[in-house]
């Protein structure tokens, strides 16, 4: 459904070190900067840009906005969530684990990268 996501940063080579760590974790290469001075991050057919805003005001994150990414195992995910906070994020809500849901049970660990952006490594569990 998605080709790709953007988001903010006030300090792009900060980025750039959170993103390559969390990003390595799920097999992606590290970040490359492109002709507009974006880190651009291509990995199993989508791509995440990190940018300054193109109107000149500082980075913000969303309010109710969570980028997800998909882990395949529960390890995966707490790698991910380590790789984070030992590179610039914060953990962010409930601690790593899993999360008894209507839909299914899901292994969620939720980090805010440097700028506050809420991301989530998930993994669904098995029936």
């Amino acid at each position: 459904m998605f080709s790709h996501v953007v988001v903010g940063s006030n300090d792009l080579a900060r980025s750039k070190v959170f993103y390559d760590a969390v990003l390595a974790v799920v097999g992606a290469a590290p970040g490359e900067y492109d002709a507009k001075g974006r880190i651009v991050y291509s990995h199993g057919g989508g791509r995440l840009l990190v940018t300054t805003p193109v109107d000149g005001e500082p980075a913000a994150p969303g309010n109710g906005h969570t980028l997800g990414f998909a882990m395949e195992s529960p390890e995966q995910a707490r790698a991910w969530h380590a790789a984070g906070v030992a590179n610039g994020g914060t953990s962010a809500e409930d601690p790593p684990g899993v999360r008894y849901m209507p839909i299914g049970n899901m292994y969620l660990a939720y980090l805010r990268d440097p700028d506050g952006n809420k991301l989530c490594g998930r993994h669904r569990m098995p029936a």
